[in-house]
């Protein structure tokens, strides 16, 4: 989808339900709601976060993700993932919404700092399905880091 993207105004309420659906897909992750966090993604979702560590980019199904990120997250003792500067592009039943973030990982280590912290951007793609936005698409590009870069190899242990 382009910068060119938009051909009719769209709704304000579908600007505010796709960076919502965006923003809680962070806040979910956060509180480890899993079972609310699949509810946000389509079947199959396309997962680029090869910006942080390399690899290819993965699908994966919702329930996929959650495990994925359990494994990881869960080891932490907090983590607080900040949305902000919601970009929203919306084309009929389709939608790009882009928006900055600031993740902050903590974890009581005997050794090295306990917090991890990056920042940079993600990139959603989402569908309307029966009247509400599914991510199918996300793509988080990082940008800085600051801190402890070895805490989630930590935590995932």
């Amino acid at each position: 989808m382009s910068e060119s993207f938009e051909t009719a105004a769209p709704s304000p309420s579908d600007k505010i339900d796709i960076a919502e659906t965006c923003t809680r897909m962070a806040v979910y992750a956060d509180r480890r709601e899993w079972t609310l966090l699949c509810g946000l993604f389509a079947d199959k979702v396309l997962l680029d976060y090869t910006s942080l560590g390399g690899g290819e980019p993965v699908r994966l199904t919702p329930q996929e993700i959650a495990d994925s990120w359990a494994a990881t997250l869960g080891g932490f003792d907090a983590t607080q993932h900040l949305i902000a500067n919601h970009l929203v592009q919306v084309d009929g039943d389709r939608a790009v919404c882009t928006a900055s973030f600031q993740a902050t990982h903590r974890l009581a280590t005997p050794h090295g700092a306990p917090l991890w912290t990056l920042g940079g951007d993600y990139r959603w793609e989402l569908t309307r399905v029966g009247g509400r936005w599914l991510i199918g698409s996300v793509v988080m590009t990082a940008t800085w880091g600051d801190g402890n870069k070895d805490l989630p190899a930590q935590a995932a242990g």
